[in-house]
């Protein structure tokens, strides 16, 4: 089963994430198939998140589930 989730990048007090597809049960940070994006909290302009949506939607089309965290931010940019 594919999951699309985010894996954990940046300094200590300073993350941003990148959106990506993986197994269910693989790792928070290990590998991953392919990045959609990215996404970061700590900014306050508008561009926080960045995602191919080409890419997510055909994901989804092959069957990858996103996290409740994923569709949230995705829902927030639609």
């Amino acid at each position: 089963m594919l999951k699309i989730k985010l894996v954990r990048r940046g300094k200590r007090n300073q993350p941003f994430f990148r959106i990506v597809v993986v197994e269910a049960k693989s790792k928070r940070d290990g590998k991953y198939l392919t990045k959609l994006g990215f996404y970061n909290p700590l900014t306050e302009e508008a561009f926080k998140v960045s995602l191919n949506k080409k890419a997510y939607l055909e994901w989804l089309a092959k069957g990858a589930q996103p996290t409740e965290t994923v569709k949230r931010i995705v829902a927030k940019i639609k």
